[in-house]
Formats: C-alpha cells, sequence, structure tokens
C-alpha cells in the first residue's frame, strides 16, 4: 500500500511555490523601479539641462537686444511703435 502525502506536507510545498512566486515577482518588480527611477533622473536632469540652455539663450537675446537699441535708438523706436500699432488695430478687431 502507497503512503499518500500528508496535508501538512502538500500546505508546505503549496506554501513554498507561493514564497518563491512572491520572491520572483518581488525582484521582478524591484528591477522595474529601479529602472523607471534612472529613467526619471535621466529625464528630470534633461529637462533641467534645457532650461539651463533656455535661460541662457534668453540671457544673450536680452544682452543682443539691449545692444541693438543703444546702438540704433531710433529705428528701435520706430519698431516698437510699429508693434504696439499692429497689436492695438489686432485687438480693436476682437
Amino acid at each position: 500500500m502507497a503512503t499518500q502525502p500528508s496535508e501538512h506536507n502538500v500546505t508546505d510545498r503549496v506554501a513554498d511555490k507561493a514564497h518563491e512566486t512572491i520572491d520572483r515577482a518581488a525582484e521582478r518588480a524591484g528591477r522595474a523601479e529601479e529602472s523607471v527611477r534612472e529613467r526619471y533622473s535621466e529625464a528630470e536632469e534633461s529637462v533641467r539641462e534645457k532650461a539651463r540652455h533656455g535661460q541662457r539663450r534668453a540671457g544673450d537675446t536680452v544682452t543682443a537686444l539691449g545692444s541693438y537699441i543703444r546702438e540704433n535708438p531710433l529705428t528701435a523706436m520706430g519698431l516698437a511703435f510699429a508693434v504696439g500699432a499692429l497689436y492695438s488695430s489686432l485687438r480693436r478687431h476682437r
């Protein structure tokens, strides 16, 4: 007569398999979290670099505009007047 495994042995095997499955899932989740954190960090650095680049370009533009205005004050005033007139005209038509 063959001996049948006791319920306790079956329960232990099921529990062991469940623990193995949970351990594998936790390991995969850990790797996924690490990957997401790395990508987030890379994206954050990229955004910061683009912001620094944008600030530098804005500063360069302001400097260049100031230089142009000092070198060509009458032209700058005429352009400012024309832009103001155009803006006012567009606002009136709304």
